[in-house]
């Protein structure tokens, strides 16, 4: 039973993971172009994740870098709840390569990392890095 229980897990995550790439795909029909960090906090966090500006804490942000905190209600973090799942293993499965597919659209030079340090529910938001790769 228990590995029923795992392989039913499996199969939410990489329909979750499905989705949020299809909604990524249509988002990006009309491609957006990042130029600056400032684009991407705009066309990534706000209009692409639809998170709440009071919700981002935009910890760094430079010509090459952006560090943002955010404490947005987050289905992947409510999926994990629900799943009992820890969040650093779905979020590497379910959001991080879709963030990774759409910043990849929006510039082939950016890069992105997630803190699995500074993560959700183990702290109060979780981190991210964006950054310019040369």
């Amino acid at each position: 039973m228990r590995g029923n229980l795992a392989f039913i897990k499996e199969i939410v995550l990489a329909m979750a993971e499905s989705v949020f790439y299809l909604y990524a795909f249509l988002w990006m029909i009309k491609p957006k172009i990042a130029n600056s960090m400032s684009d991407v906090l705009k066309l990534f966090y706000l209009d692409f994740l639809r998170v709440n500006r009071k919700d981002i804490e935009v910890v760094r942000l430079t010509d090459n870098e952006l560090i943002t905190r955010c404490k947005n209600p987050c289905p992947v973090l409510r999926l994990s709840v629900l799943l009992k799942v820890d969040t650093k293993e779905a979020c590497r499965k379910v959001s991080e390569p879709v963030c990774k597919y759409v910043l990849r659209k929006m510039n082939p030079k950016l890069a992105f990392e997630r803190n699995y340090g500074w993560i959700r529910p183990f702290k109060e938001s979780c981190e991210e890095r964006i950054y310019l790769k040369w």
